[in-house]
């Protein structure tokens, strides 16, 4: 078994645009500067304690926008995507997504899934467009990985058809996120309210390894035609072949079409959250944690 120790959230503030800064810190250094004293007549060393004020590294991640990316860029092929794994249903094929262009397109969806309803008021493109540069770059910091977890971003794409080009903007219709994760210190099941130490550890064993869902969204103009489902089937066929054996979903309980989706596809009631039981998160409030077991 091995042990990786990671800061628990109390430690890191989260920004507006999802990155976690690092707690303000500094550590004093002791320099010693050597001087030459031309006065006496040997030569004489001084010495000259000083102090420098050392701050920590900030990494910098790389942030790409709507003008880094090609919007006329073709749909792979699918000679070109031979060795990755896709599921065909009907008119269309779920996979990883794979272009940068794909990423966007994601994000993109899932800000339209966000300010559904809301296209009256002025406000409403300005704010979809600052969420989906967020969700874009947290899309990709997500894929290099973090704290031994794997995460994937599941797209349906439009089926590649003989003598018909389509950019990727016009292909991708659907899309979820895929994590492999570790239950930290502690936790029997996602989210669960424990009393943990300062510092927290993630247990790296197959026990404590599960898959999480979460963002699945579907085009308006694509919805009704199966597209969440297969997605779903294709996150719960790529969870086993990462050798895991549970998987997860946050549903809000008020969300009754979302909640039948998921039951259909065989996922059960783990825990219910309330404001009694979980009051100090408002993503918990009056939310249902479902779970599928392979």
């Amino acid at each position: 078994m091995s042990t990786v120790l990671v800061h628990r959230p109390q430690f890191f503030k989260i920004s507006h645009d999802g990155y976690r800064n690092h707690r303000k810190s500094s550590r004093i250094a002791t320099v010693r500067n050597m001087t030459m004293d031309s006065k006496s007549s040997g030569t004489s060393k001084k010495e000259d304690l000083s102090t420098q004020v050392l701050r920590p590294v900030v990494p910098q991640l790389e942030t790409l926008g709507p003008s880094d990316l090609k919007f006329d860029r073709l749909q792979p092929s699918d000679q070109e995507l031979v060795h990755h794994d896709r599921f065909q249903f009907g008119k269309f094929v779920a996979r990883e997504a794979v272009l940068d262009e794909e990423y966007w397109t994601a994000a993109w969806l899932r800000a339209e899934s966000l300010w559904e309803g809301r296209t009256n008021e002025r406000y409403v493109d300005n704010y979809k467009r600052k969420f989906a540069e967020q969700e874009f770059n947290d899309i990709k910091r997500r894929c290099r990985g973090q704290h031994g977890q794997k995460y994937l971003c599941i797209v349906t794409v439009k089926k590649e058809e003989r003598n018909v080009k389509r950019t990727v903007l016009k292909s991708v219709v659907g899309t979820l996120d895929l994590s492999i994760r570790y239950m930290l210190h502690g936790e029997t099941y996602p989210g669960e309210r424990v009393m943990a130490p300062p510092f927290g550890c993630i247990n790296k064993t197959d026990p404590n390894r599960y898959g999480y869902i979460a963002n699945l969204c579907v085009a308006k103009s694509a919805r009704r035609q199966g597209i969440a489902s297969n997605m779903l089937h294709f996150a719960i066929v790529s969870a086993k072949s990462n050798d895991v054996d549970q998987l997860y979903v946050h549903v809000h309980r008020n969300n009754k079409p979302a909640l039948e989706l998921y039951q259909k596809m065989g996922f059960e009631l783990s825990h219910s959250y309330d404001m009694v039981g979980m009051g100090s998160s408002q993503f918990l409030e009056h939310t249902d944690l479902l779970c599928i077991r392979m």
